[in-house]
């Protein structure tokens, strides 16, 4: 009874579980490895919505993060790449597939006063430098395993929403009364008719 939700970053790939990502790059050879390989092995930035393309000045700045760091700390593969420049084409692998789903007590859930969330899934990021069309550089991180587990506890969230609500409608009928005194019932504050002249002149005569 209780939601569940499914992230997958794409489904291009082909690949069901970490392990299947990793056997992917494991066949990627730097020096002999083609551009046609990886198209072969689903690679291709406009085919798999996984995989993005990196400017040069990216790949320099990934590396060489600051003065500190020079070319020749690169590794052969990198430092090719980065000297040279446009020739060279980068390709970023990001694969997110994670399942999150809440557990517990459906009537607790349901009055937001104890909530359990497990998220399950795992993570992959990949890189892969391309010069002349052959790869001279591949890189692999990620997460195999991703287990979080959120719990909310809020016992006093219906008492608080019931006196919020309460609060609320006492306001209303504050604002209703306010109405009610200043514009609800007008009197009528037409000035008296004023005694004609003759009436005044007889007002002022002796007996």
């Amino acid at each position: 009874m209780l939601p569940s939700s499914k992230e997958v970053t794409a489904s291009g790939s082909g690949w069901q579980k970490y392990a299947d990502a990793e056997k992917t790059f494991e066949s990627i050879v730097p020096g002999k490895t083609t551009a046609a390989d990886l198209k072969a092995l689903n690679l291709d930035p406009a085919k798999n919505p996984s995989v993005a393309r990196l400017q040069t000045w990216q790949v320099r700045d990934r590396f060489i993060p600051n003065t500190l760091v020079t070319l020749d700390d690169l590794d052969a593969g990198v430092r090719e790449c980065v000297q040279a420049r446009e020739a060279c084409k980068a390709y970023e692998v990001n694969y997110v597939s994670t399942q999150t789903t809440r557990t517990g007590n459906a009537a607790l859930d349901l009055l937001k006063m104890h909530r359990k969330t497990q998220t399950a899934g795992w993570r992959f990021n990949g890189l892969i430098l391309v010069k002349d069309d052959v790869v001279v550089y591949a890189l692999t991180a990620g997460q195999p395993r991703i287990q979080q587990v959120e719990e909310k506890q809020d016992y006093l969230g219906p008492v608080q929403a019931l006196a919020s609500k309460l609060k609320l409608d006492d306001m209303k009928d504050q604002v209703a009364s306010l109405k009610n005194s200043f514009g609800g019932n007008k009197t009528d504050q037409s000035s008296p008719t004023p005694e004609s002249p003759a009436m005044g002149i007889s007002a002022l005569k002796k007996p």
